[in-house]
């Protein structure tokens, strides 16, 4: 398993290829975690604890690949808003030199955060990964947050579907358009996914938005939970 060295002296976490990368289309951290293939890139997945290191030195920016709610309820203290899309449309990452070192993080644990930091890598950023575990395992070791609903944990949700078995590996998608929120999750090879939602205040009779590459369909979270999703 890839992991990150550390420093002889004072246990500081070290990246090899840290500077960044030859690459433009790869991130300088591919040697040195696992990674994930999203959209064609490969991405590579920070442990949580390391990213917490880079954190402590003051050594990277985070981009919350989630909606705006959920990032307004609690965030990374210090991460702007970057939400996951096709395009790339970064926001306030779009004015960072390359070479800033980037960690985004969603709270699936890895998927938002993996779609955002391929657009990152195909618009030429040369150090990004994002966090393996996703925001709520960095929020649970009490790591510093910050918004305007740090206390309160959102309930999870676990949606189950079906879909043709020829959409493996795309995304199967999950919305609260009242709020922008918005999950994901790959598509497996027999055309099942699972979706876990964390969204913020939201209750059971919420309107949630499913979308697969074979159909589109709006329900209340209440009946999405209650059965697997064909599109019927």
């Amino acid at each position: 398993m890839k992991r990150r060295a550390f420093l002889a002296s004072g246990g500081v976490a070290a990246v090899a290829g840290c500077l960044g990368g030859d690459d433009k289309n790869q991130s300088s951290f591919v040697d040195d975690f696992e990674t994930t293939t999203t959209n064609g890139y490969e991405v590579p997945l920070a442990p949580v604890e390391t990213t917490y290191e880079w954190f402590q030195n003051d050594e990277v920016r985070f981009a919350d690949a989630r909606g705006r709610t959920s990032y307004e309820a609690s965030h990374v203290e210090g991460a702007v808003l970057s939400t996951a899309r096709s395009d790339f449309e970064g926001g306030p990452v779009s004015e960072w030199p390359k070479d800033t070192t980037i960690v985004a993080y969603c709270g699936c644990p890895h998927h938002l955060s993996s779609i955002r930091a391929s657009t990152l890598i195909e618009n030429g950023f040369e150090n990004v990964a994002v966090i393996d575990e996703g925001f709520w395992t960095w929020y649970d070791r009490g790591y510093p947050v910050a918004g305007n609903d740090v206390e309160n944990r959102p309930a999870s949700y676990e949606i189950r579907g079906q879909t043709a078995r020829e959409y493996a590996g795309e995304s199967a998608w999950a919305f609260h358009d009242p709020t922008g929120q918005r999950e994901a999750t790959p598509i497996e090879g027999d055309g099942s996914y699972t979706m876990e939602l964390k969204f913020a205040d939201i209750s059971e009779d919420a309107p949630i938005r499913v979308t697969t590459p074979e159909y589109e369909i709006e329900r209340t979270l209440d009946d999405l939970t209650d059965s697997v999703v064909t599109g019927q």
